[in-house]
């Protein structure tokens, strides 16, 4: 385990491996070793894998009175490349929160990244045509059930957190087990303030004074069309492969798309070595 100060705060992260940098990025519900194949198989293959802990994930303190939009999700990863990697932009590799990060930093500050991975999460873009239709509704309800107060943080600790195990049976394709690693989660939102600042990722997706105003010109280079070389993957099993087949009118530079058979939303968990393929022939190609 790591440390490293950016943006104001103190992150965590894991590493494996030396060379070229590639920055994993986790999402909800989960942790930074949710990277464990894709870092051994890096480590391996000549890169320095570093899958960070993102803000408010324990062991990272919660900070009192932090903001949680995207764009403050985005000025953080901009502060720890530009501390992990100041000569030269790295790999970015993101799944779910991970990936909706990822699409922002592309956008805002190309710069940074030089080839992006962005799974299991269609463009913002896309995501906003289709706010209103229902099996979508359904598919992100926790992205609604997530803006009441209180009632969300009592659902998710109940029943030994069974709504976690819910949440990942539900978005994995059938048979996918992963209980060693779904215990890892849980007891990282079980330490004190981790529940509510993960959820406040989502309430500040749509409550516009959650958002900090320091970051308004972030913010709308978030918008710009992407130029960083980006595959784009999703199982197969998951809803949301149908809106990311659409979705590359949003990219103006390389772009690929594939889906992963026998995988839900957690494909690099679900379908580790296939995922691991994909990954390693983008970061190699062109080279």
């Amino acid at each position: 385990m790591h440390r490293i100060a950016a943006n104001g705060h103190e992150f965590f992260y894991l590493s494996a491996g030396s060379g070229p940098k590639v920055l994993l990025v986790h999402g909800f519900p989960d942790v930074a070793s949710t990277w464990s194949s894709q870092m051994d198989a890096l480590a391996a293959a000549g890169y320095c894998a570093i899958a960070p802990f993102l803000r408010g994930y324990h062991p990272n303190r919660v900070p009192t009175g932090a903001f949680y939009d995207k764009a403050t999700l985005v000025q953080d990863m901009a502060c720890l490349i530009e501390t992990l990697s100041p000569e030269e932009p790295l790999f970015f590799v993101g799944q779910d929160w991970g990936a909706i990060i990822g699409y922002a930093l592309c956008a805002a500050r190309p710069d940074l990244v030089k080839k992006a991975v962005l799974m299991a999460v269609p463009h913002p873009a896309i995501v906003a045509k289709h706010l209103l239709t229902p099996k979508h509704i359904q598919r992100s309800f926790h992205w609604w059930f997530f803006q009441q107060a209180d009632l969300p943080e009592k659902a998710l600790l109940a029943d030994d957190m069974a709504f976690i195990d819910f949440l990942w049976r539900d978005w994995c394709a059938p048979g996918h087990e992963d209980g060693e690693h779904i215990e890892a989660v849980k007891a990282c939102l079980r330490q004190p303030g981790v529940l509510s600042a993960a959820l406040a990722y989502y309430r500040a997706m749509f409550i516009p004074e959650h958002a900090d105003p320091q970051w308004a010109a972030l913010r709308a280079d978030m918008g710009r069309t992407i130029t960083v070389p980006t595959l784009a993957l999703c199982g197969a099993q998951d809803l949301r492969a149908e809106l990311m087949r659409a979705q590359d009118a949003y990219f103006g530079g390389e772009y690929h798309y594939h889906e992963v058979a026998a995988a839900g939303h957690f494909l690099h968990r679900e379908q580790p070595a296939r995922v691991n393929r994909l990954l390693l022939d983008w970061l190699k190609s062109g080279d």
